[in-house]
């Protein structure tokens, strides 16, 4: 049975997980494969549970004890339930709490890239991204739009970030990541060559007047094809346009050059998954 605990003191140790801990730090906690992240809402929770993931402690608005959160803490067992109101918890963790509820859980195995790309026809590899709220997004369409698995290059953000996950709805659970190498310099040689080993055609979303249309026929004929979409701002380095396959544009009307990153992937996403 779950012990509900109310909130008296701001300093218990016990609530570091929430309130003083940075992500990089809970990501980091003890040893990297006893880390922790934070899921945010009912839906997500619920999402990441199904998933398999261990959840360590909820923190949650005392009306919600006996409302939408008491199937949560029914299911997960046996962990501490902190409580208290609405304005008391936005002060601890120094954001309103989206739909009153968050959940710190142990992260789960990471998988290597062959892991998630196992029987994988369409994979995402995102170059360098760094907007958690893209992260998230770019999930959200990668499962809705039929990819297979999302790859991230060494220096993209973590898609366990708090933001990232409440974004994504919970998807970063649906759909297999992996990075491709933990050091900046495994990108784009070694990760190139490793998406080739797995059979995979490489396809870079970049402004170019050589580039293919979206819609170009040989793209949706290949059998196993990486989408490979750069960072914020800047887009994919010319050592990974280069080295790609193909180069593909989405064609643009109005004089407009090009659409945010995650707005980018969903028309990609939606033109190639299909199948």
């Amino acid at each position: 049975m779950a012990q509900i605990i109310e909130i008296k003191d701001f300093g218990q140790p016990e609530l570091d997980l929430f309130a003083r801990l940075t992500e990089n730090q809970l990501r980091n906690r003890l040893e990297p494969e006893k880390g922790i992240f934070i899921a945010e809402s009912p839906k997500v929770i619920r999402t990441a549970l199904e998933a398999g993931c261990e959840p360590v402690a909820l923190l949650m608005e005392e009306r919600h004890l006996e409302g939408q959160g008491a199937e949560l803490i029914r299911l997960c067992g046996e962990i501490p339930v902190y409580t208290g109101q609405r304005q008391l918890l936005a002060e601890l963790t120094g954001y309103a709490l989206t739909r009153g509820i968050l959940c710190a859980m142990r992260r789960p195995r990471s998988l290597t890239p062959e892991e998630a790309c196992q029987g994988a026809r369409r994979v995402a590899v995102l170059e360098n991204l760094v907007d958690s709220t893209n992260m998230g997004a770019i999930f959200r369409s990668a499962a809705a739009l039929n990819m297979d698995a999302v790859l991230l290059t060494p220096s993209c953000s973590d898609p366990l970030n708090r933001r990232a996950v409440r974004v994504s709805m919970g998807t970063v659970f649906q759909i297999p990541w992996a990075r491709l190498g933990q050091e900046p310099g495994s990108w784009p040689e070694q990760g190139m060559a490793r998406l080739r080993g797995m059979g995979f055609k490489t396809m870079a979303m970049a402004l170019s007047k050589e580039a293919l249309d979206l819609r170009d026929p040989r793209l949706a004929a290949e059998e196993k094809l990486a989408v490979i979409l750069g960072t914020e701002g800047d887009g994919l380095a010319r050592s990974t346009i280069a080295d790609c396959d193909y180069t593909v544009c989405i064609p643009m009307a109005h004089g407009v050059d090009s659409l945010n990153v995650a707005a980018a992937s969903a028309v990609a996403f939606w033109q190639l998954g299909n199948r």
